[in-house]
């Protein structure tokens, strides 16, 4: 009796058919095995599948991005939302801000929020990326506090080729409706110059920007930011509405969140009011954008029902 095993293919088949990596598998293979291969399988000239080219390429990757949780948040969801992403498992999480909910002067207020969405995100399987809101940073001593407790206000990273950058749009605090610090808006410029060869840019603000057609953007530094974005290929995602939209400027997405546990009607998808997970993969030509409503995720425990006995009603 011949057996086909993944992983291991007995020298007897070796006349009969291919074992290959999945990859690089043409129709007329020759005989072989690849012991580093991904995937090794038996090809005939016809088979059960539609083609061997897997969706798995080294420069392919996920990650998720988290949504305002705070301004009237709901208990348990941020924490369901911590759930879900386990299950999917992608390689890091970044935020858009408005972690907690902050609004006083009060430091010890501030640590117990900070404690308690900590403990959250720990429960993470993966990294996790803070951008501030201006929950998070709504006076100079909070400003203070996230300094102490995490450092940059703004920051940046590569992955894959891939830029990710990560900007404070409460710099300073309380300006309204935001504001980029000079020496943000320079720093930005320097990330961009030294990362010209990415093939693709994220950028993470809380408050968007855009949608601000009234306040002066030279003033507020925005216009500085998006003159050094320039014309690379760039994807920017930003929070604060706690409404979803997708804007088309500059030949590129602008997208606001909606919210991850944050204060929301819920009146849905045609008002661009649910709790989400955004879900992105990144491709050679671009990245695939999925939005992922929590009530649509679900652990293998969804239903669960005990194996059927003689007698039990039929379930087909």
């Amino acid at each position: 009796m011949q057996r086909l095993m993944i992983g291991l293919v007995a020298l007897g088949l070796a006349g009969l058919a291919a074992v290959l990596s999945a990859n690089r598998a043409p129709a007329n293979a020759p005989t072989g095995t690849s012991p580093a291969a991904p995937m090794q399988i038996r090809v005939e000239e016809k088979n059960p599948w539609t083609g061997l080219e897997l969706n798995n390429k080294e420069r392919n990757f996920q990650f998720a991005i988290v949504t305002d949780r705070t301004g009237g948040h709901r208990p348990g969801v941020f924490a369901e939302a911590v759930r879900k992403i386990n299950l999917l498992q992608p390689e890091f999480v970044i935020s858009v801000g408005d972690l907690i909910e902050g609004g006083s002067e009060d430091n010890g207020q501030w640590a117990l929020e900070w404690a308690e969405f900590q403990g959250k995100v720990q429960q993470l399987q993966m990294p996790f990326f803070y951008v501030p809101g201006n929950h998070d940073l709504g006076n100079p001593g909070m400003v203070d506090n996230w300094k102490r407790k995490f450092g940059r206000t703004y920051f940046e990273f590569r992955y894959h080729d891939t830029l990710f950058v990560g900007l404070n749009s409460e710099d300073p605090p309380r300006s309204k409706p935001y504001r980029f610090s000079e020496e943000q808006q320079k720093w930005f410029a320097d990330v961009l110059a030294r990362n010209q060869d990415v093939r693709w840019t994220f950028v993470f603000l809380h408050k968007p920007a855009w949608v601000y057609a009234n306040d002066d953007p030279g003033e507020t530094g925005w216009a500085a930011i998006e003159q050094a974005l320039g014309e690379r290929k760039a994807t920017v995602f930003a929070g604060h509405v706690h409404n979803y939209a997708r804007f088309e400027r500059n030949g590129r997405d602008y997208i606001m969140l909606a919210t991850t546990g944050g204060g929301s009607k819920l009146r849905g998808k045609a008002e661009g009011e649910f709790d989400q997970i955004v879900w992105v993969t990144m491709k050679d030509s671009e990245p695939i954008i999925a939005n992922l409503l929590l009530d649509g995720i679900e652990d293998k425990n969804v239903r669960t029902l005990p194996i059927p006995k003689r007698g039990d009603k039929r379930l087909d």
